[in-house]
């Protein structure tokens, strides 16, 4: 369902995200202010998922029409180190907190302290500690502790526990104030380097200091009359753009085959990953997709995280984002003068031309996306679930396109995801005996299961900004 307001709205991973990214519309912000204020709420409540040690990709269409890109993700240290197994050696430099000053600078209505004063005052005040932030600490325990994070009060904690963090407060005041080089100069910077270098990594102040948020031209595809959007390398946005464009070529499928056809393209499409930084030239490439058979390709990956903003406001301004420290908790590397930890985003790594070099910027997995209908109004999709990222969105817009559903009914749809050659259905999707007739190895999962991801959407129709949020995980929506 959607909500809908006379000034914004937002979705968002988490019900407090929600009220903060509201809250900056009760003072006068605009979307962009409202997805910073809902962004460093998840910051507090879902450590597990995001963090100040982590990165954040957005897309912003501005009122004109004009959708823009900002890829809030760091690099590779400028020296490398031997140990490539060490925890520090699979930290890049955290880009979030400059992505947020960059926004603000260009595009925000308020400062970034007042963005950053609610999300503040819930790191100091205490948030209840949730039920999959403490799954996700009993998983991951002892590499937190391997990472410092025997002093980090979360530790401590059970469900449902109010939880302070007071230095992470305190960040968060400083960043607000006096700018990104609160974080990327002085003593966070200084304490960054130490945690990292404690554990065989080399990034340091250097690194930091010299990190910059790049502002890259977005990718775009021709999508059922208007334009679809995706985040520019490093982003694995290109992906979703090669499957749409697979798509837009040809005439509208039998309903039996869309799902099916969904599937090869996307496992096509990730044939392509590595090559990810040549960009818009992949769009080039003819996919391989069997109309009929099963490829059983080894496809996307099985790992997960993040989590999503969308906002929209009266003006006509949309923003779709997401943020992240890749796996849970990161590196597991905890900064205690800060009360976060690092991502380890270095994972993304692989082979050529995707190989580990110094400076360079892995693939990354966030891909937020942006859909300019035929009338010109923007959408913003995002969802968490690493290579599962692209599989969801697909499956919205297929289902958008095809099937005739609003964004609401699409999310609400059983979805499936390819992993590893077989296809993980949710329980209940109606495709189930058409995979198996194609010859795809399935396996149904319990409807919400975290794989699917978790959608967040915003946008703008003819009675004023809108967002809704998905069924699955603790996303909200809300609207003022």
């Amino acid at each position: 369902m959607l909500s809908r307001g006379a000034l914004g709205a937002v979705a968002a991973a988490h019900p407090a995200a929600v009220d903060a990214g509201l809250d900056a519309f009760r003072r006068g912000g605009n979307a962009v202010d409202a997805a910073i204020a809902a962004q460093a709420s998840l910051c507090v409540v879902m450590p597990e998922a995001c963090g100040l040690g982590g990165d954040s990709l957005c897309l912003v269409a501005s009122p004109d029409g004009l959708v823009g890109a900002v890829n809030g993700a760091g690099a590779a240290p400028l020296v490398s180190v031997p140990g490539a197994n060490d925890p520090g050696n699979t930290v890049t430099v955290p880009g979030i907190v400059h992505a947020w000053g960059a926004l603000t600078r260009s595009t925000g209505r308020l400062d970034l302290a007042a963005d950053l004063m609610l999300p503040a005052l819930l790191a100091s005040e205490g948030v209840a500690v949730g039920r999959s932030t403490a799954a996700a600490v009993a998983s991951q325990r002892e590499r937190l502790i391997a990472g410092g994070g025997n002093r980090w009060g979360l530790l401590q904690c059970t469900a449902g526990e109010l939880w302070n963090q007071d230095a992470l407060a305190d960040l968060l005041k400083s960043i607000g104030f006096d700018g990104p080089d609160a974080y990327y100069r002085g003593k966070i910077a200084a304490a960054i380097g130490a945690a990292v270098q404690t554990h065989g990594g080399s990034l340091g102040e250097r690194d930091l200091a010299e990190h910059v948020t790049p502002r890259p031209r977005p990718i775009s595809v021709p999508w059922d009359g208007g334009r679809l959007f995706v985040q520019p390398p490093m982003s694995q946005g290109v992906l979703l753009a090669m499957a749409a464009t697979w798509f837009e070529a040809r005439e509208a499928p039998d309903s039996g085959d869309l799902q099916h056809l969904g599937v090869e393209a996307v496992g096509a499409a990730f044939e392509h990953r590595r090559r990810v930084r040549h960009g818009e030239s992949l769009l080039e490439v003819e996919l391989d997709v069997d109309p009929h058979t099963a490829s059983h390709r080894s496809g996307p990956r099985g790992y997960l995280h993040t989590a999503g903003i969308a906002t929209a406001d009266a003006q006509g301004m949309v923003v779709s984002s997401l943020v992240s420290v890749f796996d849970d908790f990161g590196s597991g590397i905890f900064v205690p003068e800060g009360g976060f930890v690092l991502n380890n985003r270095a994972e993304g790594f692989g082979e050529a031309p995707n190989d580990p070099f110094p400076g360079r910027r892995p693939v990354h997995t966030l891909a937020p996306a942006m859909v300019l209908d035929a009338n010109g109004r923007p959408m913003a999709l995002a969802t968490p679930g690493a290579d599962g990222q692209i599989q969801s969105l697909l499956q919205v817009l297929l289902a958008m396109r095809y099937e005739g559903v609003d964004v609401s009914s699409a999310m609400r749809r059983p979805r499936w995801r390819s992993e590893n050659g077989q296809v993980l259905i949710e329980e209940g999707h109606p495709a189930t005996s058409g995979f198996s007739d194609r010859g795809h190895v399935i396996e149904t999962i319990e409807f919400g299961d975290q794989r699917f991801g978790a959608m967040v959407a915003a946008g703008i129709d003819e009675t004023g900004p809108w967002a809704c949020g998905d069924e699955r995980r603790e996303v909200a929506s809300g609207a003022v």
